[in-house]
């Protein structure tokens, strides 16, 4: 039995602290893809399944030169600063303003549009191939601005292309949010029959580096949310060429831990989604059905674009079911109460570091009575450690009436032998529910606890002056957290024998290198967690110390 909980000891925390990041994270459904083949036809948009097929490329080339420099459009609001250029009608500047790059006090906002001209930006239009890629637009005027208290303001940008197609697109931004609306009306003003498909696309670089914090870096490129379920599409996918998902698409974004720049296409504005990575450049194209214009027709395509943070109670706000982009994997259904519970401990004391403490708490309490239960139930066992030997003694050339003997015993004593290691299994799932949300919740990113730990998002340091290698500085708090968890397990009974009570010793050691580059966040939801226990087993072996009774 002893033997058999070390190993259960040992198999957990391993599936915790390593296993979990590998086995949980990309375990939601993944789509078979194949290689580009031939062109194909985009599916309806009410496709109940989605189909991968080869993509349709188009072969974009730079515009001409136009007759006079393109202007870039500035459009200023309470939450970002983006800037529009006329060459394309893309965004080629997206500054968000309630989030800095780094803790620094003078550090600029997160800039989401990290690509050059030749890369390619955010929401270039096509239709019907090269005639129309990067079209060079006149916009109505040279910023956006906002009317006294009016919430809302337009920016109408008009071109054309040689073969006879007039365009217009149309922004309308609010300044209460990250939500910008996008319509394209295309006219077909030649005597030509004109065929093609609507391709919006976007082309990203990571936003910053968001990994610190976590022992396995985090997903980051495209993500979609097709057919009511979200996938994802991680680089070695997209390694072969390009690759194309048709179904019906709520929204396909450029994905990260944090922020995501996201479109939504309405009505059949989209059915397909044409994906490509080089090196660390992602583009995508969410592509419509085929429309054929005859001479004198026109048709409109209405997109939405969210570029932001990826704020779940802010998300759910905005719909179009962008709230799935924030992915707590399996445990999901757990995770996004842990984070109200987290946000609302935070609306009152204003310190996530405290809120993580509360949060704590709060499912200790919850488990209490079962962790009560178990821990006395090991203690129990303890004591009948003595009776165990005399039984195996006496029946060792016997194991059958040995393990009837010891079932009697337990029988005879009331205690169950799997009781101290129930509670420990039931608590895994909360675990891995909370180790998500502290792991991934924007809330924690740059927010500060106390005295050294400036962020709970990344490693907590102590810097004294002196570059220590590997750490930097000294990882207080994780070493603290160490010293609880040997303390914990020295009051924890054990039936071990001297080898494998030295063992089990060993393990917060092991923990405490685990946990040296992990978020101060999760680090501290341990630590106190380990101070709980130990309080909880001080009791218990306070009320302990009788003989056990039949």
């Amino acid at each position: 039995m002893d033997t058999y909980r070390i190993l259960l000891a040992v198999v957990i925390s391993f599936v915790i602290l390593v296993g979990y990041q590998y086995f949980f994270v990309d375990s939601l459904p993944q789509p078979i893809v194949t290689e580009q083949t031939a062109p194909v036809t985009a599916p309806p948009a009410n496709t109940q399944s989605a189909q991968l097929t080869a993509p349709k490329q188009e072969n974009l080339q730079p515009p001409e030169a136009p007759a006079r420099v393109a202007r870039d459009i500035a459009v200023d609001t309470e939450l970002y600063s983006a800037v529009i250029t006329e060459n394309g009608g893309a965004i080629k500047s997206f500054i968000l303003k309630g989030y800095k790059e780094t803790r620094d006090k003078n550090s600029t906002g997160v800039q989401l549009v990290n690509t050059t001209e030749q890369e390619g930006y955010p929401l270039t239009f096509s239709w019907g191939g090269v005639a129309a890629s990067n079209t060079f637009y006149s916009a109505d005027n040279d910023k956006v601005e906002f009317s006294g208290a009016e919430a809302t303001s337009t920016l109408t940008m008009k071109g054309a292309s040689e073969s006879g197609l007039e365009l217009e697109r149309i922004y309308s931004f609010d300044r209460n949010t990250y939500l910008m609306k996008l319509v394209f009306r295309i006219k077909n003003t030649s005597a030509n029959t004109l065929q093609g498909s609507a391709l919006l696309h976007q082309a990203n670089l990571p936003f910053e580096k968001e990994t610190t914090g976590s022992m396995v870096a985090l997903f980051s490129g495209p993500a979609l949310f097709i057919d009511g379920q979200r996938q994802e599409f991680a680089s070695k996918e997209l390694s072969t060429g390009p690759k194309t998902v048709q179904g019906n698409i709520d929204w396909a974004a450029y994905d990260s831990t944090y922020f995501m720049c996201a479109i939504v296409p309405e009505n059949e504005s989209g059915t397909s989604v044409t994906m490509e990575q080089n090196d660390n450049l992602v583009t995508m194209q969410v592509g419509s059905t085929l429309d054929v214009l005859q001479p004198g027709q026109e048709k409109i395509y209405s997109y939405q674009a969210y570029f932001g943070p990826k704020k779940l109670s802010l998300l759910e706000k905005t719909g179009y079911n962008l709230d799935q982009a924030v992915n707590f994997g399996w445990f999901d259904i757990m995770a996004k109460p842990t984070l109200w519970l987290l946000n609302f401990f935070h609306t009152y004391v204003k310190n996530y570091g405290i809120a993580i403490i509360l949060v704590t708490i709060a499912f200790k309490l919850a488990f209490w009575p079962i962790a009560q239960k178990g821990l006395k139930s090991m203690k129990n066992m303890q004591k009948l450690q003595p009776k165990m030997v005399k039984l195996k003694e006496k029946y060792k050339n016997d194991p059958a009436m040995m393990n009837k003997e010891v079932m009697n015993l337990y029988k005879t004593y009331k205690v169950n032998p799997l009781g101290g290691c129930l509670p420990m299994v039931l608590q895994i799932p909360v675990f891995f529910a909370l180790y998500k949300v502290l792991l991934m919740s924007i809330e924690l990113r740059h927010a500060p606890f106390m005295l050294w730990i400036s962020d709970l998002s990344a490693p907590d340091r102590l810097m004294i002056g002196l570059d220590i290698p590997y750490l930097g500085g000294i990882p207080v708090l994780t070493l603290l957290m160490g010293a609880s968890m040997f303390l914990q397990q020295k009051m924890t009974p054990t039936t071990a024998d001297p080898t494998q009570a030295k063992i089990m010793l060993f393990l917060p050691v092991i923990f405490t290198f685990m946990f040296l580059n992990f978020a101060s966040g999760l680090v501290l939801y341990w630590f106190i967690n380990n101070l709980l226990a130990i309080l909880q087993q001080y009791l218990i072996n306070r009320q302990a110390n009788k003989p056990l009774v039949a």
